[in-house]
């Protein structure tokens, strides 16, 4: 259950509302929340899995283990990725919401700004253990720097090329693309017959977000300046957003109806042989509970431009992935948040999650584990150690995500439809995603 709490509106939360097409005011309230309802927490967790019922599945018996162990009953939701961030917001200004809940790393910094989370400060970690416990570069993904961490590191993640070794071999293909052109070349093969090179969620607002950033970054471009001012539309930006969309649009390689995807129904046309290829943060559990096994699948890192390699130059070939976990500062059972995140955060959960979902864990002693050891992780742990960059960490981040990721989203719409997706068109749309910012 949650208490509701005075709430005094802050810009950057309307800010944030209005790009998520809700209204209302945030709430800043210093409290930290009471002990009103000692029995019970609600939990939001994040769609890892294949499908809301597969989490439920996973997480399911751990919660009653943790309810064994305290006596707290944690109510779950599981709320799939399209809906997160919006209800997120939904519940920060209105002072409703779960008592403890996952949050993408990416809105770390918008969500701090925003006061409604619990700071993670020296006393708050150490009711889990320690800050020390968490490796460095996951810290460094849970807010703002200078500030205390608005969440707790949660699962790590880094995005890799994932490719069908039947669907390789039967096409002649002896190696997945490390380039671009070599994508298209291989793709273009391979998308014959019904069939397609490449799965994409052109509907799903983060995801078009995480593509966009690497290219953005593999055409030496930012999105923000180092004043924190929005530069979506800048020529290198623009060739960035096109080059991802000309895979729908001029490459052939992505399947049209893929436009409309936005909860992982590209990872469920990998596993049926539907498309050859996925770019996608640790899919390896996905790929599974949809049929496939071990040795069905390859991976390797996602592809940088020509005559280069993962991590040498401007070639980032992935963000920063990951989950966190917060606590809402008016929860109405603060000890058994802390005592929730100490339980899913301990070395026992976070390798039993951390294995079940295929990503990293952020918890040094766990992430010893051999589990972490096979050839999807080791691919997944190199990018985040060599060729990974974290995205914008400004308070408009989540805004940022919104406004660029419908860009993409209408741009893919066009590309299905068959409309022309030209360096003019693809221009207007990301000046009108920074305009939107400014309002």
């Amino acid at each position: 259950m949650r208490r509701t709490r005075a709430a005094a509106a802050v810009a950057v939360t309307a800010s944030l509302l209005a790009a998520a097409t809700a209204c209302g005011g945030g709430s800043t309230g210093d409290e930290g929340g009471s002990n009103a309802a000692p029995k019970e927490l609600t939990y939001w967790a994040s769609n890892q899995g294949p499908d809301i019922a597969a989490d439920q599945a996973t997480l399911g018996p751990e919660l009653k283990k943790f309810e064994e162990r305290t006596g707290i009953k944690v109510k779950l939701e599981v709320v799939p990725w399209a809906d997160l961030l919006n209800r997120i917001l939904a519940a920060t200004a209105s002072g409703q919401g779960p008592d403890v809940l996952n949050i993408g790393n990416t809105w770390s910094s918008s969500l701090q700004a925003t006061g409604a989370l619990l700071p993670w400060n020296a006393e708050n970690f150490d009711a889990i253990g320690g800050r020390d416990r968490f490796v460095a570069s996951a810290i460094g993904s849970a807010g703002a720097a200078g500030q205390d961490p608005a969440a707790v590191p949660l699962y790590s993640m880094s995005y890799a090329l994932y490719y069908n070794k039947k669907m390789f071999k039967d096409a002649g293909i002896d190696k997945p693309p490390a380039t671009w052109d070599e994508m298209v070349t291989t793709g273009q093969k391979l998308s014959k017959d019904g069939k397609w090179a490449l799965g994409a969620e052109g509907s799903n607002l983060s995801n078009n977000i995480h593509q966009a950033f690497v290219l953005s970054r593999q055409h030496g471009a930012e999105f923000f300046d180092a004043a924190g001012k929005p530069t979506f539309d800048t020529p290198a930006n623009v060739e960035a957003v096109k080059q991802y969309v000309d895979l729908m649009a001029k490459d052939k390689i992505i399947a049209p109806g893929n436009a409309e995807y936005d909860k992982n129904q590209s990872l469920q046309d990998f596993a049926n042989g539907k498309t050859a290829m996925v770019l996608w943060q640790s899919a390896a559990s996905s790929f599974k509970a949809h049929g496939m096994k071990e040795g069905d699948w390859g991976v390797a890192p996602v592809p940088v431009p020509a005559g280069g390699a993962p991590g040498q130059g401007k070639n980032i070939n992935s963000m920063v992935a990951g989950i966190n976990m917060a606590v809402f500062k008016n929860t109405d059972n603060i000890d058994g948040a802390l005592k929730f995140v100490k339980f899913m955060t301990s070395d026992e959960e976070q390798k039993l999650l951390n294995k079940t979902y295929g990503s990293i864990p952020p918890v040094k002693a766990a992430q010893l584990d051999q589990a972490f050891a096979t050839e999807d992780l080791t691919v997944l742990r190199g990018t985040l150690g060599t060729s990974a960059a974290p995205l914008p960490q400004v308070p408009e981040e989540s805004q940022f995500e919104t406004a660029v990721g419908t860009a993409v989203k209408e741009l893919f719409a066009d590309a299905a439809a068959g409309r022309a997706v030209t360096t003019e068109s693809v221009k207007a749309k990301l000046s009108k995603a920074q305009q939107q910012m400014a309002k």
